[in-house]
This record gives structure tokens, sequence and C-alpha cells, in this order.
């Protein structure tokens, strides 16, 4: 009888159990929900803090997985956040601008408040008109679906180009960074329809909610903890079947797999293209809970801190990826902050917003060189993996291959 695919991946449902948890001892004791032992700015900080683990989880499946360093994926982040922050601030904007006109004694033609709210938003580059990739933006759904297409269509074009040429290895993770530092000058300009280096702010507000932000940040917390919850369940099923064995078979040895007769561009472009778009479902929720985005925040270096992570956290470990940015992320808060007290030595006083990149980056030599595995690999020894136990069943799926007793002899 062949057992579910739960069954077979019991860490799943354990991560899936702390994460549910977790959720629920927030909420529990957020200023949202009545109890007020967790503030909520801190809410929103854990809620972001989800978004970046979702994000490092598609970071493990493409690197980790498919050993595919990719330095590119906090572009698909980005513009994640960037479309639906799009349809925040033109309803937001619509609202404001409905309510003031409707004092005037004639009404405003619908010409005139789409002039108005053109106004609103790109008065600070010196424009009034709507570019042409705001023509969706007074749709909810459309723009949802523009979260996915978008970088979903970018990943593909991009990978399609690479992985056709056979660009592999270091050359790859530089053309990777050149396309994000790419879009990144580009969003920076003021003609790029996106408020150039203002970016787009007030996403925190949501367009014709009354609640407050203390449950609004709730809302987000639980939309993280599913999405999370969802791409893990995802990335845990396709790394456990077919698929899975061939992406890890690329990532060991490309030439045999290709040898064997497999596709290997058409699996790292299906792998690429797939994480693009869990990475821009990451951002469509992160981006509403910071309340701003600009292009700084989707510069080449954020990918690089997102490959730190997963180094940190242990790649080709789902969990590990989770462990690694929830870890970091709670720790650069606490120490960018100023939570984190100074240490004065007579001679200099050490404060830790300044030394706190350097801290990373020795935490990112050290688990290099003394524990590839990660912080994951502490979870493989408290739960003492050993080789599985078939009880004398073949190794192999033909009848009379090699048994486990006689493996061991």
């Amino acid at each position: 009888m062949q057992r579910s695919f739960i069954a077979k991946n019991p860490s799943v449902l354990i991560f899936l159990a702390c994460l549910a948890l977790f959720t629920l001892m927030v909420t529990v004791l957020s200023e949202g929900f009545g109890v007020g032992m967790i503030s909520t700015s801190f809410v929103k900080t854990l809620g972001k803090t989800l978004c970046l683990c979702l994000i490092a989880v598609a970071m493990d499946l493409i690197w980790g997985f498919a050993g595919i360093l990719s330095l590119g994926h906090f572009a698909f982040f980005g513009l994640g956040g960037y479309m639906i922050g799009m349809w925040l601030m033109y309803e937001r904007t619509r609202l404001i601008v409905v309510d003031s006109l409707s004092q005037a004694e004639i009404p405003p033609t619908g010409s005139e408040v789409v002039d108005a709210i053109g106004n609103q938003i790109f008065g600070v580059v010196g424009s009034s008109e709507f570019p042409l990739i705001w023509a969706f933006a007074d749709s909810l759904f459309l723009q949802l679906v523009l979260v996915v297409l978008v970088p979903g269509i970018l990943a593909l074009v991009f990978g399609w180009l690479a992985f056709r040429s056979r660009v592999t290895g270091v050359y790859l993770s530089i053309l990777t960074q050149a396309m994000t530092l790419a879009l990144a000058l580009y969003l920076f300009q003021n003609d790029s329809g996106l408020r150039g280096n203002n970016g787009l702010s007030g996403l925190q507000n949501l367009p014709g909610v009354e609640a407050s932000q203390d449950v609004v940040s709730l809302w987000f917390l639980w939309a993280s903890a599913l999405a999370l919850g969802l791409g893990y369940l995802l990335a845990a099923w396709v790394v456990s079947g077919k698929f899975g064995s061939v992406i890890r078979g690329i990532r060991d040895n490309e030439a045999r797999v290709r040898f064997i007769g497999y596709s290997v561009e058409s699996y790292k472009l299906m792998i690429f293209t797939l994480t693009a778009c869990i990475a821009a479902i990451a951002g469509a929720l992160y981006y509403p809970q910071a309340g701003i985005i600009n292009p700084a925040e989707i510069a080449p270096i954020a990918s690089i801190y997102l490959a730190v992570w997963v180094a940190i956290g242990g790649r080709g470990r789902l969990y590990g990826a989770v462990i690694g940015a929830a870890f970091v992320s709670l720790l650069s808060t606490w120490f960018t902050g100023g939570q984190a007290p100074d240490i004065p030595l007579g001679f200099y006083t050490i404060k830790w917003v300044d030394w706190w990149l350097v801290l990373l980056g020795m935490s990112f030599v050290a688990v290099t060189l003394f524990a590839p595995k990660g912080m994951g690999g502490l979870v493989d020894l408290w739960t003492q993996r050993r080789a599985p136990n078939r009880h004398g069943a073949d190794l192999g799926p033909d009848d009379g291959a090699l048994r486990e007793q006689e493996a061991r002899k």
C-alpha cells in the first residue's frame, strides 16, 4: 500500500503544526486581540519575517535543490510588492480625492477624478498622467493576477535566454545579479512610471477598511502564515517526487542527467519560474506591512543577503531556510533597531548598528567553513537520521534487487 505524501514527509506536518501554534500564540498575545503583551509594531515585524521565510524557501528550492545560485530573486520579490502597491496607492488616493471633490458645488466628472488622482500620485515627480503600466491599477483582481504574472514572465524570458545558452555556475549568478541591478536602476528613474526614488508609500492603509492597525497587522500575519504554510507544502511536494530527484541530479551532475535523456534546460526553467512566482507572492504580502517600497529594496545586495540566510540556515533543507531567514531577520531587527546595548571598551565603543553587517559576514564565513549544513544540521543531529529500515524489502524497482541485509554485509 502506497503511503501518503504526509506519511512519507512527517517533517512537513511538524512544521505546519509549529507554524499554526506560533500564529495562534502571537494572535492571542497581540494588542489587536486585547492582551497587549506583543506590540502592533512587533506583530508587523513577525509578519514580515514570515514573508522573508517564504522567499527563503523559494531560494532554497532554486539553490539548495537545483544548484542554481540566483542573486536576483529579490527582484521578483520587489515586483510583487510593486504590483499590489499600485492598487493600494491608487485606491487610497481615489477615496481621498472623491471625498474632497464631493464637497464641491458641481459634482466632478470621471476624467476630473482621474486627473486629480494622477496629480496626487505623480505630482512628486512632476507629472499628472497615468503611465501605461497603471492601466489595471483600479482593479484589485487584475493587480493580484499581475503579482504572479509579471515576475513569472520576467523569470520565464530571462531563464529561457540564459538556460538555452547553457550559462551555468558563477556566470549565471552574475547574470541574475546584473538583471536585478538593471531593474533597480530603471526603477530609480522618475519616468519609470513608479515614482522613481520616492517609490510607493502609505501601503499599510487598506482602502475602505475602518479597522485599526492593531487588527490589520493580525490580518496580514495570518495571510503571511497561510502563504508560508502553503508555500512550504508546495516546495516539499515538488522535491519529494520525480521532479525533485531530477533537479537534485542536475545539481550534482548536470552532464549525466542530460546524457540520460532529461531536458535539463526545461527543468531549470520550470524551477526558476516557480520560485520567482513564490518570491513575488512573498513580496506582495511583505510591503503592505512595511508600508513603503522603493527601488533600493531590490538592490543586488538584498539578494546576496537572501543567499546568506539560506546558507546559515542550511541549504538543501526547507526547514533550514526558514530557520535561517527567521533567525537572521529577527537578529538584524534587534541589532539595527538600537535594542542591542553598546559595548564600551574605553578606547572604542562597539555600536552594533555599525557592526551588524560585519558580524553577519563573519557568520556566513564561519558557517561555510565549519558548519556547511548550517543551523538545519543541528536538527539533523537532534533527530539522529539513519538509513531507512526496509525490513528486507527490495532496494530497487525490480524483483530480486539488492536487499538491505545484503547491502549491509
